[in-house]
Parts: C-alpha cells; structure tokens; sequence
C-alpha cells in the first residue's frame, strides 16, 4: 500500500487548495454528488445569516467529478493537520477516504469531506431557487458567498467538467444580484 495522501477537491478544494500539490489528476467520485447542502455560517455567511457551501452528498446512483490532488511527499502530516483545521471547523463535515477513479485510467483512494446529514448545518432539502437566493445574498469572513460559487464554478469550466446545477446557479445569482 502506498503512503501517499491524495486530497479529492470538488469546491474550493478546486482553486484553493491551501498546501503543495506534487500532481494534479482529473477524477470521479461515485456514489456522491457536489451540493449546496451545507449552511455556511463561518466562511461564506454568519450564524445570523448563514451562507451555503459545497458538500458531498450522498446518493444512489450519483456521481462527482473533481480533482485528485497528490500532496507533496513529506508533506502529509502538515496536509492533515491543515486540512482538518480547514475543513472541520464544525463536525457538519466528515472526514473520509473514498476510492476515486481517475478520468485517464486507474484510481486511488483519496481523503474527502463529506457532509454529516446528522448535523444541524445540513441544508439537503434546498431546492436550487433556495439555494440561489441564500448564495446571492449571504456573505461571511471569506467574503461573499456568490464569490465562493463563481470561483468554484469557473474552475469546473476550465477543467472541462460540466456540472448542470452549478451552471443554473451561477446564472440565477447574478441575475438575482443584477436586479437588487
């Protein structure tokens, strides 16, 4: 088994990763689906007027395409630990490490966050006019939520993998914005 530390990015992760990134590998996570399904309430909104951010869901069938990131071999211990710091702010995310299939060929397992449905942060019952309209509105000591979705949103451009609802939003948000 090999000691490397994969990091599966499929938000922020995308254009933020926040550490040393030795390789940089297109991948599927299945089983799951990016979602706006986690209220923000440090980052990208306030416990009075929470955000929305990306978490991965649960679902049959489902599907998620991201980025397998290798982290820098040595590295892996500060990686973890800056990580957790990042990502489990509050325990509404879950640490986990899930097979990944690379889009070429191959896979490996990769270290993920993956929403707690359990937590009171959970916002998986949010249809995507909901969701637009917490996105638009919401802003947290990261900045604008909108500015968190149109960030994440290019970087799937750019990487060529197409998400349908990140597109609908990002043109709702702006529209909703426009219009305030």
């Amino acid at each position: 088994m090999s000691d490397e530390l994969w990091v599966f990015g499929y938000g922020s992760l995308l254009w933020r990763p926040g550490f040393d990134v030795a390789e940089r590998r297109l991948a599927r996570l299945d089983g799951w689906h990016r979602s706006f399904c986690m209220s923000s309430v440090h980052y990208r909104g306030t416990e009075t007027d929470p955000g929305l951010v990306l978490a991965l869901d649960v679902a049959d069938g489902a599907s998620c395409d991201g980025v397998a990131l290798r982290v820098v071999p040595g590295q892996e211990d500060a990686v973890l630990a800056y990580l957790r710091e990042r990502e489990l702010i509050s325990a509404a995310y879950l640490e986990a490490r899930l097979p990944v299939t690379f889009h070429c060929e191959g896979g490996v397992e990769a270290l993920t966050y993956v929403i707690n449905r359990d937590h009171r942060q959970y916002a998986g019952a949010l249809d995507l006019e909901q969701q637009a309209r917490i996105i638009a509105r919401a802003h947290g000591n990261q900045g604008a939520n909108a500015e968190y979705l149109y960030n994440t949103a290019a970087h799937l451009r750019e990487l060529d993998l197409a998400d349908a609802d990140m597109d609908w939003l990002v043109a709702r948000v702006r529209e909703l914005i426009d219009t305030a």
